[in-house]
């Protein structure tokens, strides 16, 4: 796997809550959070139908530039919902109870569109995930071994949440 890049943007505040926290613990580091949100193979994103209703979809993303970036088909359900509130969560983590670290980014969806970028992103799905996940770089977005269109969006963290299991620590990163 791919680990981020230094470029990745360091958070302003980072605070453990210990109503959620054991005795004694300490904040995750900002940096283990970076290789778990780099390393994850699926991700879930949240996001807001236009009547408030909560809409989720597993996808795959990588981390790139500081960011979260993923890819969607034109008309699905989650461009429509971010079209109208640009507003989602992506998290990812380990279904165990006792061990593991479970990851949450809440920030903003803005569509990709710049060929330098959006080749950037397609390589680093290749990267990730293999061949399999090759795209091709076509008028402001990307085309899958079908032809199919895909948008390619980013979502860079205004806050994220580390959720420690086993030695339970919640922190709370600030950007």
């Amino acid at each position: 796997m791919p680990s981020p890049e230094p470029t990745s943007p360091e958070p302003t505040s980072t605070e453990i809550d210990a109503r959620y926290s054991a005795p004694g613990s300490a904040p995750t580091p900002w940096a283990e959070a970076l290789r778990g949100l780099a390393a994850a193979e699926v991700y879930w994103l949240s996001t807001v139908r236009p009547d408030g209703q909560p809409h989720v979809t597993p996808l795959l993303s990588v981390w790139l530039d500081g960011a979260l970036h993923f890819t969607s088909g034109a008309g699905e359900r989650k461009v429509r919902n971010l079209a109208a509130n640009p507003k989602c969560v992506l998290t990812t983590g380990d279904s165990a109870l006792d061990r593991g670290l479970d990851l949450v980014v809440e920030g903003s969806a803005r569509q990709v569109g710049d060929e330098a970028g959006l080749r950037r992103i397609a390589d680093a799905f290749v990267a990730k995930y293999g061949e399999e996940w090759r795209y091709e770089v076509h008028d402001g977005a990307f085309r899958n071994r079908l032809a199919q269109r895909a948008l390619v969006y980013r979502v860079p963290p205004s806050v994220a949440f580390g959720f420690r299991k086993g030695e339970y620590a919640q922190t709370r990163w600030l950007f």
